[in-house]
C-alpha cells in the first residue's frame, strides 16, 4: 500500500461526506434566501470544515490508541474500530497526532480568515466550538465520548449538524436565522446515528476501557430500541417542519430514503450483537445520511428556483 492510500485510510476519506452534506446544505439555504452564491467563501468553508473533520478522525485514532480501545477491538469492521493504521504499524502514533494538529490548525486559519472578512465574530465562536468538540471527543482530559449520558453522540450531532449548517449559512448571508438551524436537526440526528450504530461492533472493546457509549451504558438491546426511535423521529420531524411551513414542501422527497431506514432497522434487530452481520446496517446508515442530506439540498435548490 503506497503512502497516499495509507493516509487516505487514516483520515477515513469516505466519511468526509459528513462534512460535505451540512456545509452544502447551509450554503444552499443561504442562496435560496438571498439569491446570491459566494463561491469563494463556500469553497473556503468547505475546505476548512474538511480540515477540521480530518483532525477529528486522526485525533480519535491517536487517543483511542492511547486508551487501548482500538487495540482491544477484536472485531474491527470497515466502519468501526478506527482506521487501524496505528495497529497495523504503517503510521506511527506521533505522526497521527502531528497530522491531526496540523489539520486543526489549517482549518482554524481558514476560519479566522472568514471571520475577518465577515461581520461579527460568529464564525470565530462556531469554529472554536467545532474544534473543541472535535479534539476533546476523545482527547485528554475531557474525553467527551467516554463520559456517557449520550454526550459523545450529542457532540457528534452538534458538530456535524447545527455548527456546520448554520456556519455555512452565515458565510453566505452574513447573518443568523432559525431556518438553517431547524434544517440542520435531521442531518445532525443522522450523523449521530452513524456514530451510534458503529458503536455496536465496538461494544466489547469500548466496555473494556470504560468508554461509556450508549450501547455500553444501555446494553445492546435497549440501545437498539433507542436507535430505532431516533431514526424514525428524523422523518417525523421533517414532515412536521413541512406541515408547519418551516421547510419547503419539497423536503418531503427525503421520504424516498425511508425504505432504506426500514432495512437498517430490520438488520439491526437481527444482528445487533454480530459485528460482521451488522455491516450492511452500518453502510446503510451512512447512505441514509448521504441520500437524506442530498434530498434536503435538492429541496432547497428547487425552492430557491421557484
Amino acid at each position: 500500500m503506497n503512502k497516499l492510500k495509507i493516509w487516505l485510510k487514516a483520515i477515513r476519506a469516505p466519511f468526509l461526506t459528513a462534512t460535505i452534506i451540512p456545509i452544502v446544505l447551509g450554503a444552499v439555504i443561504g442562496w435560496a434566501e438571498i439569491n446570491t452564491f459566494h463561491w469563494w467563501y463556500f469553497a473556503l468553508a468547505l475546505i476548512g470544515g474538511i480540515f477540521v473533520h480530518i483532525g477529528v478522525n486522526l485525533s480519535n485514532d491517536y487517543f483511542d490508541h492511547l486508551s487501548r480501545d482500538d487495540w482491544n477491538n477484536q472485531t474491527p469492521t470497515p466502519f468501526s474500530g478506527g482506521s487501524r493504521v496505528i495497529q497495523q504499524g504503517v503510521i506511527k502514533p506521533y505522526q497521527i497526532l502531528l497530522a491531526a494538529l496540523t489539520s486543526f490548525t489549517l482549518g482554524s486559519l481558514i476560519g479566522l480568515y472568514l471571520n475577518y472578512v465577515l461581520p461579527g465574530n460568529v464564525i470565530l465562536y462556531i469554529g472554536i466550538a467545532g474544534v473543541f468538540l472535535g479534539f476533546f471527543y476523545t482527547g485528554f482530559p475531557l474525553q467527551i465520548g467516554y463520559r456517557g449520558l449520550g454526550l459523545g453522540e450529542l457532540a457528534t450531532g452538534l458538530g456535524f449538524g447545527p455548527l456546520m449548517v448554520v456556519g455555512s449559512y452565515y458565510v453566505q448571508t452574513g447573518h443568523l436565522a432559525i431556518i438553517p438551524f431547524l434544517a440542520s436537526v435531521p442531518v445532525a440526528l443522522l450523523i449521530a446515528l452513524v456514530l451510534y450504530i458503529n458503536e455496536f461492533p465496538d461494544y466489547e472493546a469500548d466496555k473494556s476501557v470504560n468508554k461509556k457509549t450508549l450501547p455500553v451504558v444501555l446494553g445492546r438491546e435497549r440501545a437498539a430500541y433507542l436507535f430505532y426511535g431516533l431514526l424514525l423521529s428524523t422523518y417525523l420531524y421533517t414532515v412536521i417542519l413541512v406541515i408547519l411551513g418551516l421547510m419547503p414542501i419539497f423536503g418531503l422527497i427525503t421520504l424516498l430514503t425511508f425504505p432504506l431506514a426500514i432495512k437498517i432497522i430490520r438488520v439491526t434487530m437481527a444482528h445487533k450483537d454480530k459485528p460482521l452481520e451488522l455491516i450492511p446496517a452500518n453502510a446503510s446508515t451512512i447512505m441514509v445520511h448521504l441520500s437524506f442530506g442530498a434530498c434536503l439540498i435538492i429541496a432547497y435548490v428547487i425552492d430557491g428556483w421557484l
